[in-house]
């Protein structure tokens, strides 16, 4: 194994069926996309000896979604099928707050986290921003999350915003992130996955905008 796999783990967060129903069906990148690329990372995982981690969501009693041990809160059942090492349960956004997730990962030496799965600007943002202000590097592979559109108060955003604007935001400073390939590629050595950094985006942000 090489050392770039002995360090990382994937997490695959919320990948649950209430996702895949009709109340938070996920919107862009195409549902049936993304969860094609998660299973894909999630083989690629296995066959490198990378620790896999599936996060659920539970919502309190009487939730319309997410509700413990309904048909909706369970894993897809192809990504249970996945060689787990652990289930991790939470109740917040992040899978690193009120839950066990860091101790597992520190307990097995993991170093790096790549996260996949839903929503991209919610529980994989909130998990990525967690893991690297507690020092993991951290990987977002776009292609294996999905948002959904949003309105409310605040105004209207379309799912591919959403989506957009949350791993814009996370390369920015938080996290490398990169498509399903890209990240095969690093496990193959042919590649190092790059973080950029707040300055240079807010330059490039205001020099496009200029030009526009």
């Amino acid at each position: 194994m090489s050392d770039i796999a002995k360090r990382r783990a994937l997490i695959l967060i919320d990948v649950q069926n209430d996702y895949f129903g009709d109340l938070l069906p996920i919107a862009y990148p195409p549902r049936d996309q993304s969860f094609a690329n998660i299973l894909r990372a999630g083989r690629a995982a296995a066959q490198s000896g990378i620790d896999i981690v599936a996060v659920r969501h539970e919502a309190p009693a009487g939730a319309p979604v997410f509700q413990r041990d309904a048909p909706g809160w369970r894993l897809h059942d192809e990504v249970a099928a996945l060689p787990l090492a652990a289930i991790i349960d939470k109740t917040l956004a992040s899978a690193l707050s009120k839950t066990p997730l860091e101790d597992v990962l520190r307990t097995r030496g993991i170093g790096t986290l790549t996260l996949a799965g839903y929503m991209t600007q919610n529980c994989v943002e909130s998990t990525a921003r967690a893991a690297a202000h507690l020092d993991f590097t951290v990987e977002v592979l776009a292609d294996a999350c999905g948002a959904v559109a949003y309105e409310n108060a605040a105004g209207f955003a379309d799912a591919r915003t959403v989506h957009e604007t949350s791993c814009i935001v996370l390369q920015s400073n938080f996290a490398a992130v990169m498509t399903t390939e890209a990240w095969l590629d690093a496990l193959a050595g042919r590649a190092e996955p790059v973080r950029d950094n707040l300055l240079a985006s807010a330059a490039r942000g205001r020099a496009r905008a200029a030009a526009a």
